[in-house]
């Protein structure tokens, strides 16, 4: 039976990183297209977020080219972009295993979803057994750095919600129980911040990227895009 993992990747210098890292506030969602060679389509999924902020950050990074934006869905944004190198090209000069990144691109797994963030990628992927999964683990162990968020069996389908983080789980529920989505609000986002001893701040990123997270399980996969 295979094996359903979480988990983060490390490595500032994975593609569109930099851009991440300029817009903390917003959640960018990388798919590659490997259908184009060894350079992939990059399509990003940006929820959140200044749009003159998110383009500048796209357009400033060395690493992406050609930015267009292909549809919007309320404040989430769907750009396609191009890489300036290829994975190996990006990678090699900061890695000391290029052969075993090369090896996992034919592993026995597939990785259906990759979160950009501002210090690396954080991954979710079905891996065929135990041993294709510690390929992955071992590899960014020794180049990088890599920490597990989640590791399950497969054969039973999630509920929506089961790829949120403790914290993430935390705060919606917390934000729910208070009153924070009641029309009219029943609390305020320092209600919730209070109850749960951090930031305003703090709530609102867990509470956007938990938000994030649903809707990508239960109605992106539905949705066209909306021309801008």
């Amino acid at each position: 039976m295979g094996l359903v993992a979480e988990f983060d990747i490390h490595c500032e210098h994975l593609p569109a990183v930099d851009a991440a890292a300029s817009v903390p506030p917003a959640t960018m969602v990388l798919e590659l297209q490997f259908n184009h060679g060894n350079r992939p389509v990059f399509l990003l999924t940006v929820t959140g977020g200044s749009r003159d902020e998110i383009e500048a950050a796209i357009a400033g990074a060395d690493d992406l080219t050609d930015c267009t934006l292909v549809g919007r869905a309320g404040d989430t944004r769907r750009y396609q972009t191009l890489p300036v190198y290829s994975l190996e090209e990006q990678l090699g000069p900061y890695l000391d295993d290029l052969s075993g990144l090369k090896a996992l691109a034919t592993a026995d797994a597939i990785i259906e979803r990759i979160e950009v963030t501002p210090d690396g990628w954080t991954q979710t992927g079905w891996f065929a057994d135990r041993e294709t999964f510690d390929e992955f683990r071992t590899f960014w162990q020794r180049n990088s750095g890599f920490r597990l968020r989640r590791l399950t069996r497969d054969g039973t389908p999630e509920p929506p919600g089961d790829g949120l983080t403790d914290r993430q789980d935390e705060a919606l529920r917390t934000a729910y129980e208070l009153g924070y989505f009641d029309i009219p609000r029943g609390a305020s986002l320092e209600d919730v911040a209070a109850e749960l001893d951090i930031s305003a701040s703090s709530v609102s990123e867990r509470l956007r990227r938990a938000q994030t997270r649903l809707v990508e399980e239960t109605v992106a996969p539905t949705w066209p895009p909306l021309l801008d």
